[in-house]
């Protein structure tokens, strides 16, 4: 039995190994520039904390197998060894830490990364079950909202403020956006009822929309596609059927899509 045991032990992070390496049940494809940075990082986290798991388990097979009972032998005590201790603590914090800065470095960079004058703006109000997504006119600018004008049954899903001239432009769609390739987008997330979360996996952007706050987050999407937007916070009995399409196209086509949302 000791020794099944040991070879279970064995096995186990060999063939967890090998799913790594081969990247079975992985990330979908990176379509977005500043997701490298991050897959980067989620790999060195996976290597070092796999590498500590591989030597653990053969450690653990390895002194099951060696130590098993072989007869009436009476157990042994081992005295607690601080030395020991104290490293394997110390080597434990010093790894935990280094991984935490590093993986800090990478969400500072990705957060503090200034936007170009070309970006495309782009506010999404979310609400149970649908993204509201809104896009500034030809004048570039946002038009006033008001809480106390949101009317779903008029398509007034976000109380823009019909008064607001600035808003007579705006383009409002529900579950759909579309993107230019390649040109960075900035999005700025609200949420009208409880908290929802705004997730992209291939474009590894995930950022909660929290009700009271405006909260920006960007990307540069490189693939051209339809990409599902999810939402990662559960936020309701219907939550699973909160799904948005996502569309990276040309500049041309992009510019095409605008005006066919703006004639509607």
């Amino acid at each position: 039995m000791p020794l099944v045991l040991s070879i279970f032990l064995w096995l186990l992070p060999i063939v967890t190994a090998l799913l790594f390496v081969g990247r079975v049940w992985w990330t979908p494809d990176l379509a977005s520039i500043h997701g490298r940075s991050i897959d980067d990082q989620l790999a060195l986290a996976l290597i070092v904390a796999g590498t500590i798991f591989v030597l653990a388990h053969f450690a653990l097979g390895y002194f099951i197998w060696r130590y098993r009972a072989s007869g009436s032998e009476r157990a042994l005590y081992w005295r607690e060894h601080p030395k020991l201790e104290a490293a394997w603590t110390i080597a434990t914090a010093i790894l935990f830490i280094g991984l935490g800065i590093e993986g800090n470095r990478v969400w500072a960079g990705y957060a503090r990364e200034s936007m170009p004058s070309d970006v495309v703006r782009i506010e999404v109000t979310a609400q149970q079950f649908a993204w509201n997504f809104r896009y500034p006119g030809p004048d570039g600018r946002f038009g006033r909202t008001d809480p106390r004008l949101i009317d779903d049954s008029l398509g007034n899903y976000i109380g823009i403020d019909p008064d607001d001239s600035a808003g007579e432009d705006d383009i409002v769609t529900q579950n759909l956006a579309a993107v230019p390739v390649n040109r960075a987008v900035e999005v700025t997330l609200r949420a009208k009822d409880v908290t929802h979360s705004f997730f992209v996996p291939q474009f590894r952007v995930k950022q909660d929309a929290v009700p009271g706050l405006s909260i920006p987050v960007h990307f540069t999407a490189k693939a051209a596609g339809e990409y599902e937007v999810a939402c990662a916070e559960l936020c309701g009995m219907q939550h699973h059927k909160m799904r948005g399409r996502l569309q990276v196209m040309s500049e041309a086509e992009f510019q095409s899509w605008l005006r066919s949302r703006a004639a509607l």
